[in-house]
C-alpha cells in the first residue's frame, strides 16, 4: 500500500502538469516584461523558458489552445486543476486576457521565439478603445506575430455545477489567505491596516458558508506549512462561522464571529517571531511571553482604525480564546468570569485546526477524528462540551479530509458529512484506490450509508482512519 501515493501522483501528471507549466511560463514572462526592459537578462530568460515550455507541449499536442472560461483554465479540452499556491498567480494572467476581451489563445507548433515579446507587450498595453478585442486583433495584424491567434471571450455562461462551486470556494479561500497575510504583516510592521479588505474577506466567507458550506470546508484541507499563520486564521474563521450557523446565529452575528476568528491570533504579531515559530520546546520565559498574545490581541484590535464601532466582540475573542471553560488557561483572571459564546466557539475551531495541522513544533498532525475525540473526552482541554457536540454534528464523526480504510480494503477520503444526522458515522467519501491498492483514475463519490439490497447491510464500512503522510497522499488534491 505504501506505493499508492506515488501511483496517484503519477496518474495526475501528463497534460495537467504541462498545462500548469505553460501557465507559469506565461505569467513569469509577462511579469518580467512588465518590470524590466526587453534587453534585460531576466526578460530574455523568461522568454526562453516560455518558448521551450510551449515547444515541449506543442510537440506532443500539436496546436495548443489555452482558454479561460470564468475562473477555469483549459488547455485544449483539459481543464487544469489549480491549487492554492498557483491559483492567485494564474488569476493575474486571466485578468490580462480579460482586459482585452480575449477568451482563448491559439498557438501553432511552429511558433518562433521572436513572436512572444510583441504579443506579451500587446497584452500589457492599455486597451484604450471600446471594441477591446477587435482593437487588439488589429494591433496583432500589424505586428510580426504569425503563429499566435486570439479568440474573443465566450458570452455563454459556464455551467459546471459542483466544479463551479468548488472554484468559487477556492477563490474565496485564496483571497482570504492573501488578506490575512497582508493584514497580519501590516500589524507586525506597525503599518496602517486596511480594515475594509478584512470586512470584505469575512463577508465572503460568511456568504460561502451560507450557500456552499461543503466546498468551503473542503478548502480547509489546503493547509500550507509555510503559510500556517495565515491559513490557520482563515480556517478558524471558516470553522467558527460553520458552527455559528449550526447554532442559529444570524448573518450579522456570523460576520462579527468571523471577524473575531480571523483576528483571534493577531496578538502574536506583536511578539518575537522566533518564539512564535520555534520548532523545539519553549523555555519558561518564552512560554510566559507567548501567553501574553491574547492581551496583545485585545490591545491591537482596540487600536485599529476603520471600524464604525469599537469591535468589542472580536476583542473579547482575542482575549478569551485560551482561557478554557474553568479559567485554568490564560490570561489568568482574578475574578470569576464566563467566557463569551463567540470566544468558546473560536476556541473549538482553533483547537481543531491546530490539532490537525503541521506546525513548526508538530510535524505529525493528529487524524481529525482523534482530535475531535480528544476535545470531547478530555476535560483538561477546557472546551464547552455542548459546543463540541454541536461541532461534531457539523463535521461528522469523520471530518472532511480524513483518510479512511474501508472493509472492502479501498482507501477513501471523506469529502462531506452525511446530510442525514442519523448516519453521522457514515460520511460521503471519494474512493481513491481499489482493494489492490491501485489508484482510481476518476475517484467516485460514495455515500457510506448506502445499503446493499442483497444483504440489507451497508455496502461499505469504515474499518479505521489512517495517516495520509504514510501513503504520500495529499488529501487536498481531492478538493481542488
Amino acid at each position: 500500500m505504501a506505493t499508492r501515493g506515488a501511483a496517484i501522483v503519477e496518474a495526475g501528471g501528463g497534460l495537467q502538469a504541462q498545462g500548469r507549466q505553460v501557465l507559469s511560463a506565461f505569467y513569469a514572462a509577462l511579469r518580467a516584461l512588465k518590470l524590466y526592459p526587453l534587453e534585460n537578462e531576466a526578460v530574455q530568460k523568461a522568454l526562453d523558458e516560455l518558448q521551450a515550455t510551449v515547444g515541449r507541449t506543442a510537440e506532443r499536442e500539436g496546436t495548443l489552445e489555452l482558454r479561460v472560461l470564468g475562473d477555469f483554465f483549459f488547455l485544449n479540452e483539459t481543464r487544469l486543476r489549480l491549487d492554492l499556491s498557483n491559483y492567485a498567480t494564474f488569476g493575474s494572467f486571466a485578468r490580462a486576457l480579460e482586459t482585452h476581451g480575449i477568451g482563448a489563445i491559439q498557438i501553432e507548433s511552429g511558433v518562433e521565439r521572436g513572436e512572444w515579446a510583441p504579443f506579451l507587450s500587446l497584452l500589457l498595453g492599455d486597451p484604450g478603445e471600446p471594441e477591446r478585442f477587435e482593437a487588439f486583433r488589429g494591433r496583432m495584424a500589424r505586428s510580426p506575430i504569425s503563429s499566435i491567434a486570439v479568440l474573443p471571450e465566450s458570452e455563454a455562461p459556464v455551467d459546471v455545477g459542483e466544479e463551479e462551486e468548488r472554484e468559487a470556494a477556492k477563490r474565496t479561500y485564496a483571497q482570504s489567505v492573501r488578506v490575512a497575510k497582508d493584514v497580519l504583516t501590516d500589524v507586525r510592521l506597525g503599518k496602517a491596516v486596511n480594515v475594509r479588505k478584512v470586512k470584505r474577506a469575512v463577508q465572503s466567507i460568511v456568504d460561502q458558508v451560507l450557500t456552499n458550506e461543503t466546498s468551503i470546508i473542503g478548502m480547509t484541507t489546503l493547509r500550507d506549512f509555510d503559510e500556517y499563520t495565515f491559513t490557520h486564521s482563515v480556517n478558524v474563521c471558516i470553522f467558527s462561522v460553520v458552527l455559528g450557523q449550526k447554532l442559529g446565529l444570524n448573518k450579522l452575528q456570523l460576520y462579527e464571529l468571523g471577524l473575531g476568528a480571523l483576528f483571534h491570533d493577531i496578538g502574536k504579531m506583536r511578539l518575537d517571531p522566533e518564539v512564535i515559530n520555534k520548532a523545539s520546546g519553549l523555555t519558561d520565559e518564552e512560554w510566559q511571553q507567548l501567553k501574553e498574545h491574547p492581551t496583545e490581541g485585545l490591545l491591537s484590535l482596540f487600536s485599529l482604525h476603520g471600524f464604525a464601532d469599537i469591535p468589542y466582540r472580536p476583542m473579547l475573542v482575542a482575549y478569551e480564546h485560551h482561557m478554557k471553560l474553568d479559567l485554568s488557561g490564560y490570561p489568568r483572571n482574578r475574578r470569576a468570569r464566563n467566557p463569551a459564546l463567540f470566544s468558546k466557539i473560536v476556541a473549538i475551531a482553533d483547537g481543531f485546526d491546530a490539532g490537525t495541522s503541521v506546525r513548526s513544533y508538530q510535524y505529525q498532525p493528529w487524524p481529525p477524528d482523534a482530535v475531535l475525540k480528544e476535545m470531547r473526552d478530555n476535560p483538561a482541554r477546557g472546551f464547552d462540551q455542548v459546543l463540541v457536540k454541536a461541532f461534531m454534528n457539523v463535521t461528522g464523526v469523520y471530518p472532511v479530509g480524513t483518510l479512511v480504510i474501508l472493509d472492502s480494503y479501498e482507501l477513501a477520503v471523506v469529502v462531506s458529512p452525511n446530510p442525514d444526522a442519523e448516519h453521522i458515522h457514515q460520511p460521503i467519501v471519494k474512493i481513491i484506490s481499489d482493494s489492490m491498492g491501485l489508484p482510481v483514475a476518476d475517484p467516485p463519490t460514495v455515500d457510506l450509508s448506502e445499503i446493499d439490497p442483497a444483504t440489507g447491510a451497508p455496502r461499505r464500512t469504515i474499518i479505521k482512519t489512517t495517516d495520509p503522510q504514510k501513503y504520500g497522499i495529499n488529501v487536498a488534491d481531492y478538493f481542488v
